[in-house]
């Protein structure tokens, strides 16, 4: 009889009580072992050198920066190990930009645990976890597709000026954000612009106003 494969998982989320369901959910698996769990980026990169994991699951939204960044960059660091975004969001919004940024699957919050455990497995084989329509989608890359009318600006957005949009929306200044994100002031300023002009915007009310409605909406 070969001996069990365990795959060592490490959860970066901020919030205490989904880490500790992630954690409870992965105890539970005789093929999976809890390795280490991080609440920021910041403790995320530090540890995962010394952990090593074959599996990370990572928020979407973190205190200190963007989780699509971090994805990006412990899928340069360690090209093997399979990543998993975790997020609250509209899955077109972030589930293709989590998989072009080097993620393996994406869950949302509001999917069961079993869905979950099934996704770990099926990234630990290599393979892609998406739902369906997006899963078609990278298969396809379809050139004329249509996104749902209520995002078909916002998808115009790269990552960095999706993640300022959302700080937007979550009622930062421009101070704020640039101190968040470790970004000079005029820097955020051309973000802010680029936004107005992608979403047809005229002005900083108008961008403010339409950050937090889809703020709202996303997390409704």
């Amino acid at each position: 009889m070969s001996a069990l494969n365990i795959s060592k998982v490490f959860i970066v989320d901020d919030h205490e009580l989904v880490r500790q369901g992630l954690r409870q959910l992965i105890e539970g698996e005789i093929d999976l072992k809890l390795c280490g769990e991080a609440a920021n980026v910041s403790d995320a990169l530090k540890m995962r050198s010394s952990l090593r994991p074959d599996v990370a699951i990572v928020d979407i939204s973190l205190p200190d920066g963007n989780g699509l960044d971090l994805i990006k960059q412990l899928h340069s660091w360690q090209p093997q190990m399979r990543i998993i975004a975790l997020s609250m969001h509209d899955d077109e919004l972030y589930a293709e930009r989590a998989i072009n940024n080097g993620a393996s699957g994406y869950i949302n919050k509001q999917d069961s645990a079993q869905k979950l455990l099934v996704g770990i497995r099926q990234v630990i084989n290599n393979k892609i976890f998406v739902n369906p329509e997006i899963a078609k989608r990278l298969k396809q890359r379809e050139p004329n597709y249509i996104p749902c009318e209520k995002n078909s600006s916002i998808l115009k957005l790269t990552d960095r000026e999706l993640q300022v949009f959302d700080l937007i929306g979550k009622g930062m200044k421009t101070k704020d954000i640039a101190k968040n994100l470790k970004l000079s002031i005029k820097t955020i300023e051309t973000h802010r612009r680029h936004i107005k002009d992608k979403l047809s915007l005229t002005s900083g009310t108008e961008l403010v106003r339409a950050a937090i409605m889809w703020t709202l909406e996303s997390q409704s």
